[in-house]
């Protein structure tokens, strides 16, 4: 057993089988790189309440393995969790209920300059409750001596800065404060909370932030996560929360978060599961995607959709569907959120079915050349030589087959014969059409 010095070159195993490494959270890219090196020949498992950004992704497209423990210890409750103005009157009546049932607290500000001006701030506040400070810059020996005077309840507060986040585990300190939480990293702030509520009593938890100051988006959202998930064995919900709102990090790189800049998500995850895939022996490419270019009205309105964010989300969804089940699961959802679908909604949503049955095939495009409809499959591929006979055979609507760069197949009239029929029965009549072709083609 031992710190991240285990890692070090210097130090050579005999027979190394399992490293266990507690607290993935705080390890940099050097120690995991070392570890990389390591579990060649090693199993590894890493344990952590709150994982970083880019390891939790990794395990969500299947790079890492990952398993979930959402059962607490027997008899524990959820810790009430507070994320308002720091108030003295508040703060006040915190610490002297906590006392009045015998208890302790930590009182967390991260200031170390000033950190004693706070301690007689406090004392003032409460003149009854024995203080204690703890930082990183006093001594070792010094820091142990506050430390055990604090478990050996010498003290009612504990004055300190984030040292406490990990390791500290007093069954009788059930009560925590944090100054200035919007300063602080959403993982931190769940490891804090996480050091009250260690035994059967009710636990209270206030997170800061200085009065009449304007929070930032993101610390808002950090704020905000940890006020709404306050059940036991939250963690994973609030390593999630934070992916969304740092990003996954590089996966090559040193960054363990940050949003993806040069490429969309969903090209990201599919470019990510396809290299997974190749080095497990598993990987098939995927087909090219099918252009579908139709005289048909097929896009989100903003009378539909009025959010952009949210017009973004079902654009990807639609991008994604791949069969007919998966539309019309799609279009109940949409639904359900935003209403009855326009019919350039429905336009879009058929047309990617049909995008997704004509891809599996090799065909490159489907567009419109006056008024004929015409199938083009990629290079190299051909149809099926017996369904293309049973097309030309027909003789409504004439089909005619054409080579040169790549196979074509020409459905003649098609635009003509819809246009005739109408705006909305245009759009019904070319994908009459297109469910007889990809019938035909075995798509």
């Amino acid at each position: 057993i031992g710190t991240h010095r285990l890692l070090s070159n210097d130090i050579i195993f005999k027979n190394l089988g399992l490293l266990i490494v507690d607290e993935e959270q705080r390890f940099g890219v050097i120690h995991k790189e070392r570890i990389k090196e390591m579990r060649k020949n090693v199993d590894v498992l890493t344990l952590t309440a709150t994982p970083i950004p880019r390891t939790l992704h990794m395990a969500l497209v299947g790079v890492r393995d990952m398993s979930v423990i959402e059962t607490p210890p027997e008899d524990r409750f959820p810790v009430r969790t507070y994320v308002t103005e720091y108030n003295d009157g508040l703060i006040q009546e915190a610490i002297q209920r906590e006392l009045a049932r015998g208890g302790q607290i930590y009182f967390v500000y991260n200031r170390i300059e000033s950190i004693d001006q706070m301690a007689n701030h406090l004392q003032e506040l409460v003149p009854d409750a024995r203080i204690l400070i703890g930082h990183g810059q006093m001594s070792e020996d010094m820091l142990e001596r506050v430390m055990l005077d604090f478990i050996d309840g010498e003290a009612d507060i504990l004055l300190c800065t984030t040292i406490i986040e990990s390791g500290m585990d007093i069954a009788n300190v059930n009560t925590l404060i944090v100054y200035d939480a919007d300063r602080l990293g959403l993982a931190q702030l769940y490891q804090l909370r996480g050091r009250v509520g260690r035994s059967n009593r009710i636990a209270y938890a206030y997170f800061t932030f200085r009065k009449d100051k304007v929070v930032n988006e993101v610390a808002e959202k950090r704020l905000q996560a940890i006020r709404d998930f306050t059940e036991l064995g939250s963690g994973f919900k609030i390593a999630m929360r934070d992916l969304e709102i740092r990003g996954a990090g590089n996966l090559l790189g040193a960054e363990q978060h940050g949003h993806i800049t040069s490429v969309g998500f969903e090209m990201y995850c599919r470019l990510l599961e396809e290299a997974v895939q190749e080095l497990r022996g598993n990987y098939q490419p995927e087909p090219p995607d099918t252009a579908v270019e139709l005289p048909l009205d097929a896009y989100l309105p903003d009378t539909y959709i009025p959010d952009v964010r949210q017009k973004v989300e079902m654009y990807k969804k639609i991008a994604a569907v791949r069969n007919a089940t998966e539309a019309e699961q799609l279009a109940v959802e949409m639904k359900d959120r935003f209403g009855e679908l326009p019919e350039e909604v429905a336009n879009l949503v058929t047309l990617s079915v049909f995008r997704a049955r004509f891809r599996a095939v090799g065909v490159q495009s489907i567009s419109t050349e006056r008024d004929a409809l015409v199938i083009r499959f990629h290079e190299g591929v051909t149809p099926d030589s017996a369904k293309v006979q049973q097309l030309l055979r027909q003789k409504r609507p004439r089909v005619t087959y054409h080579t040169g760069k790549g196979v074509q197949l020409r459905v003649h009239g098609a635009v003509a014969m819809a246009q005739v029929m109408g705006a909305g029965a245009a759009a019904a009549g070319l994908v009459k059409v297109l469910q007889h072709l990809a019938d035909a083609l075995g798509a």
